[in-house]
């Protein structure tokens, strides 16, 4: 009797060939042949799973988003209350790295999000994707700064994802060419004038 075939395990590996494409080639290089034979499978399983390569870039920057969310779950938001000094940067710090390049495996993920964002900008049918992971990511990090007491943390989380997008532009492409370290160190430095000068301030024209 022939081995059962594990389907969710079947089509995670298929995603698994869309990564290393996106890595090696971009989204040109993204095509269900090409995926089929990373995959070591025939077009017609890869097609048994995603119609057509939207279907798959998309399956693709999802699970991004997923395997950020899961990530994201170990730092229960209350875990932040009562924080101040450098455990609240410490604190922060670790949240948001879940979300950067600081390893292999968040190099490739930061590269396909990176490829469907660009994609996107052409392609208004990949807009929802990305309009709702930037709201996710939106909420997480301004409910962060909230329960850190930031004065008007929707205003500086919007800061911060300016900061966080440009660390991974520069870190996996050759515009900056950031090593973990400096993007460490870079991300450190901009906490610190959030938490130093933003946390419990009053407005200016209080």
């Amino acid at each position: 009797m022939p081995a059962r075939i594990d389907l969710e395990q079947r089509r995670k590996e298929v995603i698994e060939a869309a990564f290393r494409l996106l890595v090696a080639e971009g989204f040109s290089g993204l095509s269900l042949r090409k995926v089929a034979a990373e995959s070591g499978l025939n077009i017609g399983s890869v097609r048994h799973y995603f119609d057509d390569h939207r279907n798959l870039l998309v399956a693709a920057v999802t699970e991004v988003g997923n395997r950020m969310g899961k990530r994201l779950t170990r730092y229960p938001i209350d875990a932040l209350v009562g924080l101040t000094g450098e455990p609240a940067v410490d604190a922060l710090q670790a949240r948001l790295e879940e979300l950067l390049p600081i390893d292999e495996e968040r190099r490739v993920e930061s590269i396909v999000l990176t490829e469907f964002i660009v994609a996107a900008r052409v392609n208004p049918t990949f807009r929802p994707v990305t309009e709702q992971m930037a709201a996710d990511m939106r909420q997480v990090i301004t409910d962060a700064l909230r329960v850190l007491d930031v004065h008007d943390p929707a205003e500086e989380a919007e800061r911060l994802i300016a900061v966080l997008g440009g660390l991974v532009l520069d870190t996996v492409t050759p515009h900056g060419s950031l090593g973990v370290e400096r993007l460490r160190a870079t991300l450190r430095a901009h906490l610190r004038l959030i938490l130093a000068a933003g946390a419990g301030a009053a407005p200016a024209d209080a």
